[in-house]
């Protein structure tokens, strides 16, 4: 029988049974800043989790924090709907001249709501309005969210049996390199659409992540993803982007798919767009699709203000320069160091990823949740992914000095060891 402490027992009592992240760390935490979480023990963790991928530029960042105090201290607006704000059009312009300009993206820019999956349910209605199709092609392994449209397109058994109801609409396809190398990018996928007795209705779009996070730390090569582009081209399908936790400066550039060459037709984002781990997020799609008639599709916490004061703050300190981008691969190659070592000496582990977000998959599935545990132990706060929890999931903040990052994968390694 497990003994509930005290300081959690409302918790225990109160909340449902569908909380998941506090069971793997059963602390009440206080306050945090940077790359440390604080319980009110005053037990200090350091965060490998930043808030899934919600935090890239740390807990309570100094720079965002006072653009957020001051704009609340002068009654800036906090509720406005899709009504024109200063801070949206503060937002708006700063994301044109730091972001889409410099890389020469043809974007508008939509705001559906604040969460991802209110980001990837706009872009599923806008490609199938667009093109007058129901069918959009995803691929195992893939998570877009938890509401209906995005769990029609996510892979994980486990999600979708949470819907209750046939999720319909979505055909699975091989992700890059789930054959091993064994089958020729999409050969069963460009067969099914050639044949007209394959029984494949043409899909009005195709939904991607260049790295599938909650699949597992899978990695799509750059020429996987501009063969997929070149595909969705000749067969006349849109093709999108959730960047949702890969965006936003994760993988090195603030696009995941900027490393491939490629322009997506419609890209989705939310978790760091905000900067400050406030609720937002974006449909970005090419000029020529916003086909929306007014109000077609909206919310009520849609135009979240302060989130849009954070958001250009964080644009303005890191993206304005090109130096956060060398910053995270720099640190990325101190994490790939590690990862080297610790497979070298552990012959069951192996690894993969990039930028800022990487995976470490062991034999025996319940290896990975066996170290995140010893983790916690330890003062580090870990995830697992993948269908099994079979990977550990390495998400730390991007400002993370490279002395944190040492602690952290030094305590990784330990973890590691001792669960051997």
């Amino acid at each position: 029988m497990t003994i509930t402490p005290p300081a959690l027992s409302v918790f225990e009592s109160l909340e449902s049974e569908v909380r998941s992240y506090c069971r793997g760390w059963p602390a009440v935490f206080d306050r945090a800043q940077g790359a440390r979480m604080t319980d009110e023990d005053g037990h200090s963790y350091l965060d490998f989790f930043a808030g899934a991928g919600s935090l890239n530029y740390g807990h309570n960042n100094p720079v965002l924090k006072r653009a957020l105090i001051d704009y609340i201290e002068r009654d800036g607006v906090t509720h406005g709907l899709d009504m024109a704000t200063t801070a949206k059009r503060a937002f708006l312009e700063t994301f044109e001249n730091v972001i889409l300009r410099p890389r020469d993206l043809p974007y508008k820019v939509m705001f559906p709501g604040p969460t991802g999956t209110n980001a990837v349910e706009s872009a599923l209605k806008l490609a199938r309005k667009v093109k007058g199709r129901e069918s959009v092609v995803s691929f195992t392994n893939a998570f877009h969210g938890m509401s209906l449209g995005s769990l029609a397109v996510t892979g994980n058994a486990f999600k979708r049996a949470g819907a209750g109801i046939p999720l319909v609409h979505g055909t699975p396809m091989p992700f890059d390199n789930y054959f091993d190398g064994k089958v020729p990018d999409f050969l069963w996928f460009e067969r099914l659409l050639e044949d007209q007795g394959s029984g494949l209705n043409k899909p009005a779009a195709v939904i991607v992540e260049t790295v599938q996070g909650e699949g597992g730390i899978n990695v799509a090569r750059a020429e996987w993803l501009r063969a997929l582009q070149d595909l969705c081209h000749r067969q006349d399908m849109l093709l999108i982007v959730d960047d949702i936790q890969m965006g936003c400066g994760r993988t090195g550039g603030f696009f995941s798919f900027e490393e491939a060459g490629i322009v997506p037709d419609i890209v989705t984002l939310s978790k760091s767009i905000s900067g400050y781990g406030l609720p937002m997020s974006l449909c970005l799609f090419k000029g020529e699709l916003d086909i929306w008639e007014p109000g077609e599709h909206n919310g009520t916490f849609r135009g979240n203000n302060p989130a849009f004061v954070t958001a250009a703050a964080a644009l303005d300190a890191y993206w304005a320069d090109g130096q956060m981008e060398k910053q995270t691969l720099a640190r990325g190659e101190q994490v790939e160091q590690t990862l080297l070592a610790i497979c070298a000496e552990d012959p069951t582990a192996h690894f993969r990823g990039r930028g800022l977000v990487w995976g470490l998959e062991f034999t025996d599935p319940a290896r990975a949740s066996a170290v995140c545990a010893r983790a916690f132990e330890l003062g580090m706060l870990l995830e697992t992914s993948g269908p099994q929890s079979e990977v550990v999931k390495l998400l730390p903040p991007l400002t993370i000095t490279p002395e944190e990052l040492d602690e952290g994968l030094r305590t990784l390694a330990r973890s590691v060891r001792e669960t051997a």
